[in-house]
């Protein structure tokens, strides 16, 4: 028997907190919000299985770049980004395919 759970997600998106922790933060109005939160916020997106799009933080990804966050969109999984702090996250969007 498999049992399932359904998502409205188009995307699942992949964001290293252990790289946003490093940061404290680094995104947002203030440079203050981690990645994932920010980039949430700003294509305003529901929380949870019922947004268009999930953005997911994992533990670590183990790339550990220097003042960026690392992250991987589910449906592009071969090509990874390293996203500098204080990013413009419309450009950030574009480059994960958010912005349909």
């Amino acid at each position: 028997m498999k049992a399932g759970i359904r998502s409205n997600w188009s995307n699942a998106v992949l964001v290293c907190s252990k790289c946003s922790r490093k940061l404290d933060g680094g995104f947002g109005p203030r440079g203050r919000t981690p990645l994932a939160k920010a980039l949430r916020k700003h294509l305003g997106l529901k929380k949870g299985r019922k947004g268009a799009a999930g953005i997911v933080e994992v533990k670590c990804l183990g790339v550990c770049p220097r003042g960026a966050v690392t992250v991987v969109n589910g449906a592009q999984a071969r090509e990874w980004l390293l996203v500098p702090a204080g990013a413009n996250l419309d450009a950030v969007a574009g480059d994960l395919g958010l912005n349909d």
